[in-house]
């Protein structure tokens, strides 16, 4: 009986470090290609993103928030502030600020982690600079935040999108000189190998989106991400899922498989898109989901099974 309650105290006072990485971790920094925690032990960091803020605002919610972290076993949660489209952040960026905040106070609540992304395809320099002027004003100090600075350039080339992210990165470290940079690359975060040839360089703790959607992006795209980080690129994985390029169409469960396997193998980082309850295969809730989480299996698509599924196997 003795040793019975030895471990249930044991239990009880690691439960708060188990159930918040944030508290576990500590500050993220980059050492070589690897991101790593305060302990300089490499970090995988797995979890959602919400959808454009703009078109999906009512799961912006703390509740979500919790429900992602506490049922879905998510240490990292992605904010999406729509930026170009109606009720985005150029129409009305009040109630953008407020979403995007309401995401990021709660995971500081629940003790994960939190990118505050600029959900944009274009470049949007001075919005953009008093964005995160403003957020890494708001929430120095916290080593939760991670900033991707542009979301998925589309037509832009490498010189333009890195001219630009050198003057956001500017902005954020004159502010929060250490919290971890996520800098995308052109075509869709598709062209990783620009970057990876010609580096962003006088900043410490930056890191270069890939995405993939498994149905359309295969071996090509993991060989060259390998060959960047072969070149030394940190790379961060910050939207995925398994189905079109589109959001839209059947899953490839056997390609989204070979993923997961090569990422974990690599020890990369990787966020599923997107809590959202849109007519697609992407939008991981059912129309039937409440907007504050306790979501039941009937809420959750097919996508948003499968992704529960995985992060509840993990260990954080």
């Amino acid at each position: 009986m003795k040793h019975f309650f030895s471990a249930l105290f044991l239990l009880v006072a690691f439960a708060p470090l188990i159930a918040q990485p944030v508290k576990q971790h500590g500050k993220l920094k980059v050492i070589g290609s690897q991101l790593v925690d305060q302990h300089n032990k490499p970090l995988v960091l797995n979890g959602m993103s919400f959808g454009w803020s703009c078109f999906h605002p009512r799961f912006y919610t703390a509740g979500a928030v919790k429900w992602l972290v506490k049922d879905w076993n998510s240490n990292v949660v992605r904010a999406a502030l729509g930026v170009e489209p109606k009720r985005g952040y150029l129409e009305d960026s009040a109630t953008s600020m407020r979403l995007i905040k309401t995401v990021v106070d709660a995971a500081i609540q629940e003790g994960v982690y939190v990118i505050i992304d600029w959900h944009s395809h274009n470049i949007n320099l001075k919005e953009a600079r008093a964005f995160f002027k403003e957020m890494a004003t708001t929430y120095k100090g916290h080593p939760n935040i991670i900033y991707e600075i542009f979301n998925e350039p589309d037509y832009e080339t490498w010189p333009e999108v890195k001219a630009y992210s050198e003057d956001i990165i500017s902005t954020i470290r004159a502010i929060d000189p250490t919290n971890i940079i996520l800098v995308g690359s052109p075509h869709w975060d598709q062209d990783i190998l620009l970057p990876a040839n010609d580096p962003i360089k006088g900043y410490d703790n930056l890191m270069y989106t890939v995405h993939f959607y498994a149905a359309t992006h295969k071996q090509e795209l993991r060989d060259r991400t390998d060959a960047a980080i072969a070149k030394g690129l940190p790379i961060f994985i910050s939207e995925s899922a398994g189905m079109e390029a589109t959001g839209d169409g059947p899953l490839n469960e056997a390609e989204w498989q070979k993923w997961i396997d090569w990422m974990e193998a690599k020890k990369l980082s990787w966020i599923t898109w997107s809590v959202s309850d849109k007519n697609e295969t992407c939008s991981v809730l059912n129309t039937s989901a409440s907007s504050d989480g306790n979501w039941e299996t009937k809420d959750l698509k097919e996508s948003g099974q499968k992704t529960r599924a995985y992060l509840r196997k993990k260990k954080n």
